[in-house]
């Protein structure tokens, strides 16, 4: 329900209302309070719950697609060829393997799977995580092994474990096909078919996949449709920016810092181990990191977590919500340089049922 107050007193109202919710007054059926103040524009949003040390930006609506570097510029033609390449299994060297077979459009570019499958059905180590904000990271993969989309894009053909093919294979296949020389020349204005160009086409098609996020109830509201949040859902958007401390690391319009955490799930010295961002950078701190994802379409991208061992949201939220596992050295490990140390982003919430439910309900309007 809507408060209908007059001009006048709308601002005095909202401004009593923010103050409540700063001195966490409020009580649960209170939601006309939120209502008021989450209808003002989010520069008059309460402040986030945010350490001191985290360079925050304001939730806001996603942009038409994903910026593009100097030297790849957006086109459409491009991007057309990029879709082309990214559903076609001939990138694989089965030819049974293509972008879309671990990232696909009715799963929000996910999978669905703990891991994925590739050639010759290995099964990866890592979850495939959506591709649809991909084009706002500066790191790619869970421990940003490639410095640009760009770069990511040729990793997963020549990766043994998923395509098993190679560039300079894969640039012979397309230059001898019926169909891409004419493609490329029409894209790249007529220079010879090379791997950077297959990169960038790659790259350009996901840039423009940000428009699957821009048809969500939160988008909506955000563009001031304000009626498309629940009571629910938006005592979920409060706590997700107050004492769910989830703008930490989940801000801005992609709702992800882009940084690397260790959030205790690095299973060190145990099954399912994986190291993360140490295999890229050989630096003991970053034993167990992970790239922050983005949320968004949060609710559609299960399994979560970078091993994929969260079938349900709601574990997750659990887990989050007791500050996440805080492992201890095993005896003889005390020493040890690479033992992980999870991150104190990370800290016990305290949220009871009700609002676990609340932050779930907000998630899925992502």
């Amino acid at each position: 329900m809507l408060l209908i107050a007059a001009p006048w007193s709308a601002g005095a109202q909202a401004d009593d209302c923010r103050q409540r919710l700063a001195a966490e007054s409020l009580g649960e059926s209170d939601h006309a309070c939120l209502r008021l103040v989450y209808s003002q524009p989010p520069q008059h949003w309460p402040a986030p719950h945010v350490d001191a040390d985290v360079a925050w930006q304001e939730l806001g609506p996603l942009p038409e697609r994903a910026p593009s570097p100097a030297g790849n510029p957006f086109s459409e033609v491009r991007a057309a060829l990029g879709e082309k390449l990214f559903f076609d299994p001939r990138l694989s060297r089965s030819g049974q393997i293509a972008c879309a077979s671990c990232h696909e459009p009715d799963l929000a570019f996910a999978d669905g799977r703990r891991v994925s499958f590739g050639h010759d059905r290995a099964a990866g180590r890592r979850n495939a995580p959506s591709v649809v904000m991909s084009g706002f990271s500066q790191a790619l993969f869970w421990d940003g092994r490639a410095a640009s989309l760009e770069a990511q894009a040729s990793m997963p053909v020549a990766d043994p474990l998923e395509m098993a093919f190679s560039m300079d294979e894969l640039v012979e296949r397309l230059r001898t096909s019926g169909d891409y020389p004419g493609l490329f020349a029409e894209a790249f204005a007529k220079r010879p078919l090379d791997a950077g160009q297959i990169a960038a086409a790659l790259a350009t098609y996901q840039r423009s996949l940000v428009r699957v996020a821009r048809n969500t109830r939160f988008e909506r509201f955000l563009h001031g449709r304000h009626e498309q949040l629940s009571d629910r859902q938006l005592h979920g958007l409060h706590l997700f920016r107050t004492r769910a401390r989830c703008m930490n690391c989940h801000f801005g319009p992609s709702l992800s810092d882009d940084r690397f955490h260790n959030a205790g799930m690095t299973y060190y010295g145990r099954q399912y181990q994986d190291l993360g961002r140490y295999e890229v950078t050989g630096e003991a701190e970053d034993v167990g990191r992970f790239r922050t994802p983005s949320l968004r379409l949060v609710s559609r991208t299960g399994p979560w977590l970078h091993n994929g061992l969260f079938a349900d949201l709601m574990g997750v939220l659990n887990v989050y919500n007791a500050g996440m596992p805080r492992p201890l050295p095993a005896p003889g490990m005390e020493k040890d340089p690479l033992f992980p140390r999870t991150s104190e982003r990370f800290q016990a919430l305290g949220l009871n049922g009700d609002e676990l439910l609340a932050l779930r309900a907000f998630l899925e309007t992502l």
